[in-house]
């Protein structure tokens, strides 16, 4: 049986047959008005795990910031550096967006 990935999983609008993921399906969040500028920490440097857990409460959005961000972050771990500043969505408009 497939996996069934939730709404906050970066996979949820890919595709599946015979288990197996089809071509990945980029989820996009456009900019708003109301993103917050935010410059990275050290402590969140290489750990967009524990960024998204201080911000949303769940470490499984930590796609977010490189999904919102592709002109700053290519590699969604090693592109999060302290010092680099990105936008960070609203957890309204990111619930919003993600159906949670």
């Amino acid at each position: 049986m497939p996996a069934s990935y939730q709404n906050s999983s970066p996979y949820f609008t890919t595709t599946q047959s015979n288990g197996y993921l089809d071509v990945w399906n980029y989820r996009n969040f456009p900019a708003q008005t109301d993103d917050i500028l935010y410059q990275v920490e050290l402590q969140y440097q290489y750990r967009p795990d524990l960024l998204a857990y201080d911000l949303y409460n769940d470490v499984n959005l930590w796609w977010v910031f490189a999904s919102r961000n592709p002109d700053v972050i290519q590699d969604p771990i090693y592109d999060l550096v302290a010092g680099t500043q990105i936008y960070i969505p609203k957890i309204t408009t990111l619930k919003q967006a993600l159906g949670i």
